[in-house]
């Protein structure tokens, strides 16, 4: 049996601690062996944790003091590209959360990093593995449902995403933050590039929580056509309220297909008659995709092992960024964009 890959968890904040429950509880094949976090008390409690003795306050800090195989980036979208590009360089994997960078340039600067010095690149779309998502990717392809005509996928959260997140000026806003999942599974599922989008948006619930951010919007509706000559809508609602919502609908020409549902458990309780039936809800992504979370950081240190490349890569990546450039555009321009424009202004690193 292989040694487990040493992981540096770069970014202690809840989607990393997400990432350590997994691997610690169900990944033999990995061990983080060294924290990387600028702020002293969210490292150290995420450190008690899971056991991670090694601690930094930067990544330059961790290769100089510590010895691992790969890095997993949680931090937030602007960090990305100069923290893959440096772990690349120095011959470690990576496993980059989502979104992939803020542009489609810096989308290739990593690519070209994970490339250049023969590291994997993996990119956290944790629905490719996920059971039910996985199962159904693969009777699409059988054929099940024939031809995809169109498919509608919605991301809808309970929270409100930190400020840094919801302002373009220093993000891509929801459509990337909450949505970049979308992006991909409707490319993934359609086995097709989208070619045009038009992005409607909507702020119901900004004033409420006390956001002045400009362009602020916390309701996204995107239209798109597929290079097959598909259709596909994506829906995002965050903050949305009742819980954490990530369902896909596929209509094919021989029949459809629904992937999840919004009943978190196999469960239905009714104690009055005039409240009705009650089932408990997926209440956080964490919740929801947990299975995915553990599939997709196995595969990525197996991916390692056996030195083959991750199933889901650079490119991936960086058609979700794409589609978020294009969907913005759309709604700040209010009209709908063609990829072609947004793949046609990337200057050439």
């Amino acid at each position: 049996m292989s040694a487990p890959i040493r992981l540096c968890l770069i970014g202690a904040g809840r989607a990393g601690k997400n990432h350590a429950r997994a691997v610690t509880r169900h990944v033999p094949g990995g061990r983080f062996v060294a924290l990387v976090d600028p702020v002293a008390a969210v490292r150290a409690d995420t450190a008690t944790e899971f056991g991670i003795e090694a601690q930094f306050d930067s990544l330059e800090q961790a290769l100089a003091g510590a010895e691992f195989d790969a890095v997993v980036i949680t931090t937030p979208t602007p960090t990305h590209t100069p923290l893959a590009v440096e772990a690349a360089e120095h011959g470690k994997h990576v496993f980059l959360e989502k979104p992939m960078a803020i542009s489609l340039e810096e989308c290739d600067l990593i690519i070209g990093a994970a490339e250049r010095n023969g590291v994997a690149l993996q990119l956290g779309f944790m629905r490719r593995f996920d059971p039910q998502f996985a199962a159904a990717a693969q009777r699409i392809e059988a054929g099940e449902i024939g031809q995809p005509m169109m498919i509608k996928s919605n991301t809808h959260g309970p929270g409100l995403p930190p400020a840094w997140a919801r302002d373009l000026r220093t993000s891509n806003g929801m459509l990337a933050e909450v949505n970049s999942h979308d992006w991909d599974t409707v490319r993934w599922l359609m086995g097709s590039n989208y070619t045009r989008v038009y992005t409607e948006v909507a702020n119901f619930k900004g004033a409420a929580n006390n956001v002045d951010t400009p362009h602020f919007y916390d309701n996204a509706l995107v239209n798109l056509k597929f290079e097959s000559g598909g259709l596909g809508q994506i829906s995002g609602i965050c903050p949305c309220g009742y819980g954490y919502d990530g369902r896909v609908e596929i209509v094919g020409e021989k029949g459809i297909m629904q992937i999840g549902e919004l009943k978190g458990q196999a469960i239905v309780v009714c104690t009055d008659r005039d409240q009705g039936l009650i089932s408990p809800i997926f209440k956080t992504w964490p919740e929801r995709f947990q299975w995915g979370y553990i599939y997709e950081m196995e595969h990525f240190t197996s991916s390692i092992q056996r030195g083959t490349a991750p199933r889901v890569g650079g490119a991936e990546g960086r058609w979700a960024v794409a589609g978020v450039l294009a969907g913005t555009r759309s709604f700040l321009e209010e009209r709908p964009v063609t990829l072609k424009e947004i793949l046609d202004s990337v200057a050439r690193v």
